[in-house]
């Protein structure tokens, strides 16, 4: 299976912020380390190009993200500082959500080790994400002519609003999410099937309904391919997920969403998303996990 990485372009952040940029590293190294992916098939992936970027996101937005002009309410919520590195890594990210398309339809899944950047709308940045690459990858897929349509299943513990409010009105992505109703965002944008959970969820119920929502939106969609955000922030030990998923069960969710995708024949292109734990080796665990049975499958 190949993996593709971005995670070589470091933002600068300052060492308080909560974003652990670490975690991308990280899991580079360790699943090198336990040989999961064969040090030959983890890939540095081609930047997005502005073609790639603007069928998702508008023109004036790319243009102030690359040229340093974005103003400070829209980098505040981002979350991150604007940096000539902050650009090369959104594109490089998006791109690797892209190659893993590609990849994914020759050999049946691939993995960008970063990415799931969902809450990235046409004209604006938010929640740590500046382009959405999903949104991306699935219009560039269908651009090569690659694909018709596509699903985006989202199982990050927020609502993937940007790649919701993006898609809205394009019946050819179908977009699922299954996330926290009183966790960030506030405003949920409407996608074409969202599932809300109250907070302290566990296991057994976010599984049942996961199920129900990957087995609809797989059979709503008609994809030709599906985008898996495997967020690790459902995790009970996240600082900003609010549910009660052990890493066991987020393992099973891995389990169920690939096996979903493999018995409907849909080739699966994975993003990491979210993850926010205290302790970063716990992110890392549950992001190793992910592509430990992404491989397995």
């Amino acid at each position: 299976m190949k993996a593709f990485y971005s995670d070589t372009f470091v933002l600068p952040l300052p060492e308080n912020h909560r974003f652990p940029m670490a975690k991308y590293r990280l899991l580079r190294e360790r699943i090198l380390a336990e040989g999961i992916v064969a040090p030959e098939d983890l890939l540095l992936p081609p930047a997005a190009t502005d073609e790639q970027i603007l069928r998702a996101h508008d023109a004036d937005y790319l243009e102030r993200v690359v040229g340093g002009d974005l103003i400070a309410h829209e980098i505040r919520r981002i979350g991150f500082p604007w940096s000539p590195e902050m650009v090369e890594r959104s594109r490089r990210s998006s791109g690797a959500t892209i190659m893993a398309g590609r990849t994914a339809l020759d050999e049946g899944i691939a993995v960008n080790l970063a990415g799931g950047t969902h809450h990235a709308c046409r004209d604006h940045g938010e929640g740590y994400c500046v382009f959405n690459d999903s949104a991306i990858a699935a219009r560039a897929l269908q651009a090569e002519g690659r694909v018709r349509r596509v699903v985006i299943l989202d199982l990050d513990v927020h609502q993937g609003n940007g790649t919701a409010q993006i898609l809205q009105g394009d019946p050819t992505v179908f977009t699922f999410s299954i996330h926290g109703a009183k966790n960030f965002p506030f405003h949920k944008e409407r996608g074409d099937l969202d599932i809300e959970l109250p907070d302290g969820t566990g296991d057994a119920v976010y599984l049942e309904l996961a199920e129900e929502g990957v087995r609809r939106a797989i059979a709503m969609s008609g994809a030709d391919i599906a985008i898996y955000l495997a967020g690790a922030d459902p995790y009970h030990g996240d600082r900003l997920g609010r549910m009660a998923l052990s890493m066991a069960g987020l393992a099973e969710r891995d389990r169920l969403v690939v096996g979903l995708c493999r018995e409907a024949g849909l080739p699966v292109a994975i993003a990491m998303a979210g993850g926010y734990a205290k302790n970063v080796d716990d992110i890392v665990a549950i992001h190793t996990q992910t592509v430990r049975i992404a491989a397995s499958l």
